[in-house]
């Protein structure tokens, strides 16, 4: 992993994700009436964040004016994003029968959209990212403010701490912001045990991550135990629970939410991987190829190394990991991953995961049929992204 207090360059070289191979595995098309129900989910969601963090922001002005840059940041950050996270909350409740109109359940699902930003701000900050969705890194940013400022000290040193503290208060505030739902407690206190259980793994699957790329460990089996707990939990699996328990869910349909989304949620990391070298910028919002400046030993690397030749496995260990590599080394790159077929075999990998999570979802003993149409769009969303 490169020093966290270095910047490295922002290139800007293009690429676009080749075409999955055919497969019978293939998700179906987004039923109809899907992307509106996401449309509607995402702006009450916003409306959900507006409020609340217009209410923080007021809050933290009565402390001192300096505090503003905290507010603002954290109201752009969550201003963008896919909104995966809520929907699949919000879909989970639905699944157990919660009333599709209830205002309180779009505020609890919108709070995990600070857990996110919270997540992504300190991933940026261990990464040493220096763009996330198309804008300077929340480090990068304090670190112009503290030039701007004319500050004394590093500004690299400043823009670390200001978005290691501004992480720490995205987590404070998603805590909040779910138990000031509005939710009676016999539903809040079982939905905050999984709350907590989510942020516990999630923060367990980013060490695991850490220790993966100090330790260069680079087998299939820790890239997706790196999965499982980093995404797949965090991102499917305890939406879902949050979701249902605040419904009053039943063990089984827990069990269903489970059946359906640890396979999905890991097709979903799985499909951020292979963006991650094939994505395209204007896109992803990070430059292309980053994550094999940053040497991240994802599954793709993983099953690249796996089934390279020993002359490929020495070429893809020349480059990878040099924070300097140029479009013509990300090209070369991409062209072992591709020849050795560990593309072709993740994109399999994808779609069995998903067909996976489509039987699951097939079987769940949702109470709306609605909520399984959606579930199934969700799906598509998820896995066949661009972005």
């Amino acid at each position: 992993m490169p020093d966290i207090t270095q910047p490295h360059r922002d290139h800007a070289e293009t690429g676009a994700v080749p075409d999955p191979p055919a497969d019978d595995l293939a998700v179906p098309p987004m039923p109809p009436g899907a992307e509106a129900d996401l449309a509607a989910l995402r702006a009450g969601v916003d409306r959900a964040l507006e409020v609340f963090l217009a209410e923080r922001a007021a809050e933290l002005d009565d402390v001192d004016a300096e505090l503003r840059i905290q507010s603002d940041l954290v109201a752009e950050f969550v201003a963008g994003g896919k909104r995966l996270r809520p929907a699949f909350a919000y879909w989970g409740w639905r699944g157990a029968g919660g009333d599709p109109d209830d205002p309180r359940m779009m505020v609890a699902a919108a709070s995990l959209e600070l857990l996110q930003a919270a997540a992504i701000v300190h991933d940026d900050l261990m990464d040493a990212s220096d763009t996330r969705r198309g804008r300077p890194s929340i480090h990068r940013q304090f670190a112009a403010l503290h030039r701007q400022r004319g500050w004394e000290g590093a500004g690299e040193r400043f823009g670390l701490g200001g978005a290691l503290l501004l992480g720490d208060l995205c987590l404070c505030w998603a805590d909040e912001m779910l138990r000031k739902c509005g939710l009676p407690p016999e539903r809040l206190i079982p939905a905050l045990g999984y709350f907590d259980t989510m942020r516990t793994e999630v923060m367990a699957g980013q060490y695991l991550d850490l220790v993966t790329q100090s330790a260069a460990d680079t087998t299939m089996a820790r890239a997706m135990r790196v999965v499982r707990f980093k995404s797949a939990k965090y991102t499917i699996e305890r939406p879902l629970h949050l979701g249902g328990a605040l419904a009053g869910a039943d063990e089984d349909l827990l069990a269903a939410y489970s059946a359906y989304g640890l396979p999905l949620g890991a097709a979903f990391q799985l499909r951020d991987d292979v963006l991650g070298v094939f994505g395209d910028p204007a896109v992803t919002g990070k430059p292309a190829g980053d994550d094999l400046r940053e040497g991240k030993r994802t599954a793709l690397v993983a099953k690249t190394l796996e089934t390279a030749t020993p002359a490929q496995a020495e070429r893809f260990q020349r480059w990878f990991g040099d924070p300097e590599l140029d479009s013509q080394g990300v090209a070369e790159l991409r062209e072992i991953i591709v020849s050795t077929g560990a593309l072709a075999a993740v994109e399999r990998l994808i779609a069995e995961l998903t067909a996976e999570a489509s039987l699951a979802l097939d079987k769940a003993p949702l109470t709306a049929d609605d909520a399984r149409a959606a579930l199934s769009g969700l799906a598509r969303a998820a896995t066949q992204r661009t972005g």
